[in-house]
């Protein structure tokens, strides 16, 4: 049975993960196998924790890092079996953590140019075991659901997976619209798409999720029903919101949220598959 557990008490922990998390994707970014939407800097749900994408180092083997949440401890290893563990529980700072795996890295003969203003933070990482478990269960739970909703979309999916900018599991479905955008003020044609996500907050009422069409065409969106709990949200993002509060320890959450996430892919894709 799936529930989803209380996040109170979580944002100490939450802001030491996010930037360990982002000290990982700083690494992927530099040595990571490029992926054009950037799949190549998320982190993948595993039974323990979380884990990098596939890093190909100088001697013809892969080297990875992994957050373990079982074990409490940041895990860089390579496909020799070579491998270096750190505690997320010492309080290292984000500068710290990114300092060290980025040795690690080293040790495996990856060097390079970090972008470390997205991890770097002098303060001592907080870490509460309680609450990194709860997160983890939260996230589990999640990352199934997501992806039974995937399994059941037509077309072009993407992975269920974890950005560590904004510290949201997501996955996104890709209509056959193309729609113009600029990148770095260089113009670009890309898919339509929905992004179905969780946003873990610091505690469960800044905690929700989301089923974000794009673009967000609002005066054919707005006023369409939503499921019991789920709202239209425009208030700093434009999309839909089901607050995590609605599904805290509730035995039917699963059942709740594929129903909202097939109700707004059947609002939105007429609208994103059409040229």
């Amino acid at each position: 049975m799936i529930t989803f557990p209380s996040l109170e008490n979580f944002g100490p922990t939450r802001q030491t993960l996010q930037r360990y998390a982002r000290a990982i994707s700083a690494i992927a970014r530099v040595h990571g196998i490029i992926h054009p939407k950037w799949w190549h800097l998320s982190l993948k749900v595993t039974p323990s924790g979380l884990i990098s994408d596939n890093m190909p180092i100088p001697s013809g083997g892969i080297l990875a890092f992994r957050m373990d949440f079982q074990s409490d401890q940041i895990v860089a290893w390579n496909s020799s079996g070579w491998q270096q563990a750190f505690p997320m529980a010492s309080g290292l700072s984000g500068t710290a953590m990114g300092d060290r795996l980025i040795a690690a890295a080293a040790e495996n003969g990856l060097h390079g140019e970090y972008q470390r203003e997205r991890f770097e933070n002098d303060e001592s990482g907080i870490y509460d075991r309680d609450a990194a478990r709860r997160f983890f269960a939260a996230l589990v739970s999640a990352d199934r659901i997501l992806k039974k909703h995937r399994a059941r979309l037509p077309e072009d999916t993407g992975p269920v997976q974890l950005w560590p900018h904004g510290f949201d599991l997501a996955m996104e479905w890709f209509g056959g619209r193309l729609v113009p955008f600029e990148e770095d003020g260089e113009p670009k044609t890309i898919p339509a798409q929905i992004n179905f996500g969780f946003y873990p907050g610091e505690s469960d009422t800044s905690s929700y999720f989301y089923c974000n069409p794009w673009p967000f065409e609002a005066e054919k969106f707005l006023g369409q029903t939503l499921p019991a709990g789920a709202a239209w949200h425009t208030d700093g993002w434009q999309g839909t919101i089901m607050p995590y509060l609605e599904l805290r320890n509730q035995v039917d959450a699963e059942t709740r949220l594929l129903n909202f996430a097939q109700a707004v892919f059947n609002i939105a894709s007429p609208i994103l598959t059409a040229l």
